[in-house]
């Protein structure tokens, strides 16, 4: 039972970077057929279509006290609806996918320096400069496929919030976050982020939504794998390890969607790229590993 399990946590972060990263792909041909956050409240509500019955089913264990609900709300309020919501919103404004991600891949940066002040988690100098190698990768990656562009100044606010969002969200949970059953967990999160998001799509947006083949299977992608499954990994991963090497994944997630996109989209692939691709391993590789000096 013991290799099962550890079999399991090995896996776990492999499993969450191929899924998290598949997500740039599928919204990006996803919004081709719907706006940014009328496909987000779509998405989310298509999550909770799906967790209810098995809600039923399994009747797990709620919380018991009040401010386990608050901590789920929470996590919720900061990785569903300001993190996704602010991300889909720079791309509205302008900024594009890559510049996003650019933006974005400071969040183990962010985290690694707020870390020691809020979980006392101390960061190595060898973690640090596996950190600073990963963010090199990454825009590495991004710069030579000439995807870092913006048309607007509120595009790079959004993509900014997007990152604080997410690196509180990440040191809330390690924080404040219980072991609740993840269909509890799940639920609660994406019931606040659909009911932050729907009011949005509301007042900015027509609501018009064309289902084409190409939409549905965007949004069972987006639904199962990167919304269910992926979020619950990176929740357990942040509680079952240190919230700076659980980070430094993230400094992968752009060489591993633009690989994703070559397949699936046929975008290039510059020589470059590889190089980045490389450095962002190599990278996160350190910043995983347990040194202390």
């Amino acid at each position: 039972m013991s290799m099962l399990r550890n079999w399991a946590v090995g896996l776990a972060p492999v499993l969450f970077l191929l899924l998290w990263s598949g997500g740039y792909t599928f919204a990006k041909l996803g919004l081709n057929y719907a706006e940014p956050m009328t496909f987000l409240a779509l998405r989310y509500v298509c999550v909770l279509i799906l967790m209810w019955p098995l809600y039923l089913i399994v009747r797990p264990r709620l919380p018991e006290r009040l401010i386990s609900w608050l901590h789920l709300a929470v996590t919720g309020l900061l990785m569903q609806a300001l993190y996704f919501g602010m991300s889909y919103l720079a791309f509205a404004d302008g900024l594009s996918a890559g510049g996003v991600a650019l933006i974005v891949s400071l969040q183990p940066i962010l985290v690694a320096v707020a870390a020691p002040l809020f979980v006392n988690e101390l960061v190595s100098r060898y973690r640090w400069l596996g950190l600073v190698l990963g963010l090199a990768g990454a825009a590495l990656v991004i710069w030579s496929r000439q995807d870092v562009t913006t048309a607007s100044y509120a595009g790079v606010v959004f993509a900014v919030i997007a990152l604080v969002s997410m690196s509180t969200g990440s040191i809330y949970e390690k924080r404040f976050g219980v072991n609740q059953h993840p269909i509890t967990a799940t639920i609660v999160q994406f019931t606040v982020g659909f009911l932050v998001i729907l009011p949005v799509a509301m007042l900015r947006e027509t609501m018009q939504v064309s289902f084409t083949p190409e939409l549905v299977w965007s949004l069972a992608y987006l639904v199962i794998g990167n919304s269910i499954i992926a979020v619950s990994l990176l929740l357990y991963l942040i509680r079952a390890g240190e919230v700076s090497r659980v980070s430094a994944l993230l400094f992968l997630v752009p060489p591993a969607a633009s690989l994703l996109a070559w397949f699936v989209l046929d975008e290039a692939m510059p020589p470059l790229a590889w190089a980045g691709m490389a450095l962002a391993g190599a990278g996160v590789l350190m910043a995983s590993r347990s040194k202390t000096a």
